[in-house]
């Protein structure tokens, strides 16, 4: 099949409630000036924050350039950063640092949250949704697809070392302790899941933007399809559809919310 950066606007329904219950996590009274989204893919959550907070400056930052052309292609008031997101921070007191699945693959937390809380001016939030490791079957399978053809040279190393892949990860704990000192409240809890997709949707086209945005910077044309329908078939293997034609596809997101 060939990729189609079009249906995530379709299937973005599927991905929504993280980022419902992350922004519903806000302060009530909170009305931001300056908004930085980190890991923001084609932009969804950043044209939202834009369009809840017309008057605040929305930065939307992400290192992968295919992303930040798709994002860019829909008109908003939302300026797009390329960075990398290991050593990128902002320079100026920040009203809201937000994340909604964007900071997964990016390694020492331990360093980069407490560097984002610091950016933050007084009364400023830190709000991060991050997918559980231990339930990253689909990236096991991305890694898996892309060590396993003739692509695997030019795929070797696109995904970094990071919480996701380094087995144990972090848990709510570690972020306590990294952020409870610096904080004037600090809010955390764990959602499962659980999303029904039916057999006119394909799993491929459901996974989240950022674990495919290697491939897309890395790979195109027939050999980019290629890729897609083998990591497709495992896919499939992995989460056979049930006799009702559906499929139930469970996910675990913690939620880090600190106010300074």
């Amino acid at each position: 099949m060939a990729w189609d950066p079009d249906a995530f606007a379709t299937l973005d329904v599927l991905r929504r409630r993280p980022v419902i219950d992350l922004t519903a996590a806000l302060p009530s009274s909170f009305s931001p000036r300056s908004v930085v989204d980190l890991g923001c893919g084609a932009g969804q959550l950043s044209r939202l924050l834009a369009a809840r907070w017309p008057q605040a400056d929305v930065l939307a930052v992400d290192h992968s350039r295919a992303m930040l052309r798709w994002a860019a292609d829909t008109p908003s008031p939302v300026r797009y950063l390329h960075a990398d997101l290991a050593v990128w921070r902002p320079h100026w007191p920040t009203d809201l640092v937000i994340s909604a699945g964007g900071l997964q693959h990016v390694a020492g937390h331990d360093r980069l949250f407490p560097e984002l809380l610091q950016s933050l001016g007084p009364g400023g939030v830190l709000a991060v949704a991050l997918p559980r490791p231990q339930d990253q079957t689909t990236h096991s399978l991305l890694l898996e697809t892309a060590a396993d053809g003739p692509w695997a040279d030019r795929l070797h190393g696109a995904w970094p070392a990071a919480p996701l892949t380094e087995g144990r990860g972090y848990d709510a704990q570690d972020y306590y302790d990294w952020l409870g000192p610096e904080g004037a409240s600090i809010e955390l809890w764990e959602t499962e899941y659980f999303h029904v997709l039916d057999g006119d949707v394909p799993l491929l086209q459901w996974l989240h933007q950022a674990a495919l945005a290697p491939v897309m910077d890395r790979l195109t044309g027939p050999e980019l399809d290629r890729f897609l329908a083998a990591y497709r078939r495992r896919l499939e293997a992995a989460y056979p559809e049930h006799s009702s034609g559906n499929t139930l596809i469970p996910t675990k997101w913690l939620f880090v919310v600190v106010r300074v």
